[in-house]
């Protein structure tokens, strides 16, 4: 009996451990440093919630209304939520538009569930901001943090670009898309999104090229097969008719007007 509560235990503690290690925060919490980590938002946009996607890496600038917190999650490859692990955390007031760090604002804080990151904002309105890793794929993906439908912009990597249905997908549906002026990046809107997560899966600039030229060679290939194999025909065409095994002509002998033979 003791041995079996014994067992038990152990087993509970190594439950726990990886809990823990499943947690992008190895089952404490956020790091003070990261969190207060020097960056530069652009504050001023046109949308309630924007997203600047990097290659290894995203900034988040959100508008929070009449609310003093934000849930921030990702989904994991294993299809649960995990908390976001963000840095370079900011909040910026509506009215002066001071912008403050945690360090800054013990009102300012964040504490991290199995499953979200509870971020208590200084005063309620506002927006918050954060930078967060990403794999440096051609996607991304990120649920809706606000309940209410709200615009959302998506800023995707340099040369990035949607459009083309077989290499590309943006949902949800509705939105519109456009390469900024002056740059080589795609701006991605969502003028009144109220459901989610938003995903963008885009393609390279360069990838067009590549594959319109794939294109071009296959084509040429088959076009350069068809008339191989129509000169072929005609080869071998012309070598029945040498040897005398073209045995069609202009009349049957069967369709002219004498008596069969044996009958003359």
């Amino acid at each position: 009996m003791r041995r079996r509560l014994v067992l038990a235990l152990g087993l509970l503690a190594v439950l726990v451990a990886l809990a823990g290690c499943a947690s992008p925060f190895g089952g404490g919490g956020p790091d003070d440093a990261r969190l207060n980590q020097n960056a530069t938002y652009e504050w001023d946009t046109n949308a309630t919630t924007t997203y600047d996607v990097a290659r290894g890496n995203f900034t988040g600038v959100i508008g929070v209304e009449n609310q003093s917190y934000v849930q921030l999650y990702q989904r994991s490859e294993l299809g649960t939520d995990e908390p976001l692990d963000v840095a370079s955390l900011r909040f910026r007031y509506p009215d002066n538009g001071t912008v403050v760090a945690p360090a800054n604002r013990s009102n300012f804080y964040v504490n991290a569930t199995n499953s979200r990151l509870n971020v208590t904002l200084p005063a309620a309105g506002g927006q918050v901001a954060f930078t967060a890793n990403r794999p440096n794929a051609k996607r991304f993906a990120i649920p809706m943090y606000l309940d209410s439908a709200h615009s959302v912009e998506v800023v995707l990597p340099p040369q990035a670009r949607v459009g083309v249905p077989l290499l590309s997908k943006v949902s949800p549906g509705g939105s519109t898309s456009r390469v900024l002026e002056g740059s080589d990046r795609m701006l991605v809107r969502w003028q009144s999104a109220d459901r989610g997560p938003i995903v963008t899966r885009y393609y390279l600039a360069r990838d067009l090229l590549l594959f319109g030229g794939i294109g071009g060679i296959l084509a040429l290939v088959g076009v350069g097969g068809a008339l191989y194999y129509l000169r072929q025909i005609r080869v071998l065409e012309r070598r029945r008719e040498e040897i005398g095994l073209d045995v069609e002509t202009e009349t049957d002998e069967f369709d002219d007007d004498d008596p069969p033979p044996g009958m003359r």
